[in-house]
């Protein structure tokens, strides 16, 4: 199978998937462009090490990214040349990983989505399963156990060098400026290209074993939930949940795993779920303030038309993700909080009267996109 990894097509597309995604140089701060001036000379070389079974991966970078808790979560960032092997075989095992999957697995998979994991939440909810296990496993990809992982890995493949480039990876040494260098004995870091496949064949075995025991689970990821028709029937899911992550080397967090009622409001990948409705989280509506209260700062050195460029992504991307929930009103009060802060970088200064001076058709010539209008387009 390593032959189909260093395949020059393969590695052509994994490039190109790479330098479509962007992001920061590794270690060796070489970034995109820089890799794209040498790439036949870059890919030639790694087809070379792949060929001979001497590729070593470089440490991975570690930085630190704020969680809405205020805790920092570690990311890994690889190099650019590792972000490619990295793609290149996962490009040709993720197929074979796929058809074993359930559809109770949502995340990272070709053809599945965030929006296909809310609805099938509002099915099973309406089926009758009020009562949902809110289950947080404590610093997954921080403590994936890497023997099991290779041995559910063996289970389909059987190609030594790939399973050894599969565990350079999760071995590679970590960089943490002003640490040094660190070796890596468990986990799969948050940044690899393979991560979230790996996650995913790591947590099949829990998928399997909740099915069998006739539980309604929908995973995105690392996070879970199980839905359930009683709060008692919520209380033995819990430990079911409980004895098969033990049994991954896994841990639930005792403080944010919980057993919830729709009529309460559950919180998954950024909505709340009601019985009969879904929101944005207030968290999610307070990042979308953060993100637009940045494009439009009134010390920025720029006009406002290009402003408005600068803050078309936000909307464009917060709005689209989120549309399916009930926002008709929350698009409206946005898209006028939206308005009000471009008209006072505009104007340099917060005015109540700015909005007869500057209009709403003035803005929205200048290019200005509405949450409102991905509602209903002829806005």
């Amino acid at each position: 199978m390593i032959d189909k990894v260093w395949n020059w097509k393969n590695l052509n597309e994994a490039w190109k998937k790479v330098k479509q995604n962007r992001g920061a140089g590794g270690i060796d701060d070489v970034t995109i462009d820089e890799f794209e001036r040498n790439l036949e000379q870059n890919l030639n070389e790694i087809q070379r090490l792949l060929r001979q079974d001497r590729y070593v991966p470089k440490p991975v970078k570690r930085v630190y990214i704020p969680k809405p808790d205020g805790r920092q979560r570690p990311l890994g960032i690889p190099t650019i040349r590792d972000r490619v092997v990295q793609q290149a075989l996962k490009n040709v095992i993720e197929s074979i990983f796929e058809v074993e999957f359930l559809d109770s697995s949502f995340g990272y998979r070709p053809g599945k989505s965030a929006k296909q994991a809310i609805e099938q939440i509002e099915t099973v909810r309406d089926e009758g399963h009020e009562w949902v296990v809110d289950a947080d496993i404590k610093a997954f990809f921080d403590t994936v156990n890497h023997e099991k992982l290779i041995d559910a890995v063996a289970e389909r493949i059987s190609d030594g060098r790939v399973l050894r480039l599969i565990r350079a990876f999760l071995e590679a040494d970590v960089m943490e400026e002003g640490q040094g260098r660190a070796k890596n004995v468990i986990g799969t870091p948050q940044g690899g290209v393979i991560s979230p496949l790996l996650a995913n064949i790591y947590l099949h075995y829990f998928d399997e074993r909740m099915a069998g025991l006739g539980y309604e689970v929908v995973r995105y990821a690392d996070d879970v939930l199980v839905l359930c028709g009683s709060e008692e029937e919520a209380e033995e899911a819990i430990s079911h949940v409980k004895e098969i992550l033990e049994e991954l080397e896994l841990t639930l967090h005792p403080q944010k795993t919980k057993i919830k009622n729709f009529s309460e409001g559950v919180d998954f990948l950024g909505f709340t779920v009601y019985v009969s409705h879904k929101v944005p989280r207030k968290e999610a509506v307070r990042k979308y303030k953060e993100a637009v209260r940045r494009a439009t700062r009134r010390n920025l050195p720029i006009n406002l038309e290009m402003v408005i460029q600068n803050l078309n992504p936000v909307v464009i991307g917060w709005g689209n993700y989120f549309k399916i929930a009930n926002v008709n009103w929350l698009y409206k009060r946005l898209d006028g909080w939206t308005r009000m802060r471009l008209r006072a970088f505009k104007e340099k200064r917060k005015s109540y009267n700015s909005n007869r001076r500057i209009l709403n058709v003035f803005l929205r010539n200048l290019g200005l996109k509405s949450l409102s209008s991905l509602l209903n387009p002829e806005w």
